[in-house]
C-alpha cells in the first residue's frame, strides 16, 4: 500500500492507496483540520487509527505539503509545522517518505486526471497540446505555481515559489490596487492578489462596499471571500460582480504570462480551490481576452489549451502517483 498526503494551512487530506496503472486506487481517504495536529507525524498516527490501517503494510509514502521543500523538509506556510521526511519515516517505522510542494504534487496528478475531473476554458491547438511543456497556476488561500516541462514524452513537475511574483498592473483599477498593495506591504506581489485575501484586497482597495450579502459575515473572515464570489455569480450586486472581474482578469493576465514564461504550449492548469468555484465567472469574455492579450504573440496564445482542475482531490492524487513511481 501508498501512504499519501495533502497537507494544508487549513485542511489535511491523508489517504491510502493501492498501487494499480498509472493512478493509485483509493482505499480509505479522510480529512482533518491541520491546526488540530502538533505535526505530521501526530496526524498520520490519527488517520492510521481511524483507518485501522498497519503502517508496516506501507511501502512508501509521499505528502505535498504547503510551503517550499529543501534538503527533504519543509516549514508549513500558515501552520508552525516544520517536516522533516526522515524524522518521518523513522517516527512512523515507514520504509521510505518523499515530500513535495503542493503544487508540485497537484502537478503529478495532471497527467493521470480523468476528462470528467477537467473543465476546459481554451481548447487551443490539438496537436500543440501532445508537444511542449505544461504549467500549473492555483489560487486558493495563497496562490501556486508549478512547471511540467516536458522530458523523453513525459512531464516531470518541477516546484516554483512563482506566487510571490511582483504583480504586474494593467489597468488604472489595477494600478490603484498596485499601489495601496504597495503602501500597506512595502511590495505588490501576485499572491496578494490572486488569491481569497487578495479577492478581498480587490474588494477593500478598489471597489468597498457593503452589500446584502457581504453584511453576512466581518471582511476578515473566512466566508469573505466566497461571498464576494457568491454575489458576483447570482447577481445581486454590482460592486461585487466588478470586484470579481477584475479578479478574472488578472486570473486570465497571469496565467498567459506563465504560459508564455514555461512556453507552456501543452496547457496551462488552473488548479486550487477558486477556479472550481468561480467556473463560471471564468467562462466570461475577460478571463480569455486577458489571457490571449499579448502582442505580438495573440496568434500562440489562441493555440494554447487551457483547463481548469474539478477533483478537489488532486494533490493527493498527484502525491500517491508521485510514490507509486518511485
Amino acid at each position: 500500500m501508498l501512504l499519501a498526503g495533502d497537507i494544508g494551512g487549513t485542511k489535511a487530506i491523508v489517504g491510502l492507496f493501492a498501487r494499480g496503472g498509472a493512478r493509485p486506487t483509493p482505499i480509505d481517504i479522510r480529512s482533518y483540520r491541520t491546526s488540530a495536529f502538533p505535526d505530521l507525524v501526530t496526524l498520520c498516527r490519527q488517520f492510521l487509527r481511524d483507518a485501522s490501517a498497519d503502517a508496516s503494510t506501507i511501502q512508501t509514502s509521499c505528502f505535498g505539503v504547503a510551503g517550499p521543500v529543501a534538503a527533504r523538509r519543509a516549514r508549513l506556510t500558515n501552520v508552525p509545522w516544520e517536516v522533516d521526511a526522515d524524522a518521518v519515516s523513522r517516527e512512523l517505522r515507514l520504509p521510505h517518505v518523499d515530500l513535495l510542494n503542493d503544487l508540485e504534487a497537484t502537478a503529478w496528478a495532471v497527467p493521470v486526471l480523468m476528462p470528467d475531473e477537467i473543465a476546459v476554458l481554451q481548447s487551443g491547438d490539438p496537436e500543440a497540446a501532445n508537444v511542449g511543456s505544461a504549467a500549473l497556476i492555483a489560487a486558493g488561500t495563497g496562490l501556486g505555481v508549478a512547471l511540467l516541462p516536458q522530458v523523453d514524452g513525459r512531464f516531470v513537475p518541477q516546484s516554483s515559489e512563482g506566487g510571490h511574483v511582483d504583480f504586474a498592473a494593467r489597468t488604472a483599477n489595477e494600478q490603484q490596487l498596485q499601489a495601496a498593495l504597495m503602501r500597506e506591504y512595502g511590495r505588490a506581489e501576485l499572491e496578494q492578489v490572486l488569491s481569497g485575501p487578495g479577492l478581498v484586497n480587490i474588494h477593500r482597495f478598489v471597489h468597498p462596499h457593503t452589500c446584502e450579502m457581504l453584511s453576512r459575515a466581518p471582511q476578515g473572515s473566512d466566508e469573505f471571500p466566497a461571498l464576494i464570489s457568491l454575489s458576483a455569480l447570482e447577481g445581486g450586486c454590482a460592486e461585487c460582480r466588478k470586484t470579481l472581474e477584475m479578479f478574472v482578469g488578472i486570473y486570465g493576465a497571469s496565467a498567459g504570462n506563465l504560459a508564455l514564461t514555461t512556453m507552456a504550449t501543452a496547457g496551462v492548469y488552473l488548479g486550487g480551490g477558486i477556479a472550481p468555484r468561480i467556473l463560471p465567472a471564468l467562462h466570461w469574455p475577460i478571463f480569455e481576452e486577458a489571457f490571449r492579450a499579448k502582442a505580438p504573440l495573440e496568434g500562440l496564445m489562441r493555440r494554447i489549451p487551457v483547463r481548469v482542475i474539478l477533483n478537489p482531490v488532486a494533490a493527493l492524487i498527484g502525491a500517491a502517483t508521485f510514490s507509486a513511481a518511485r
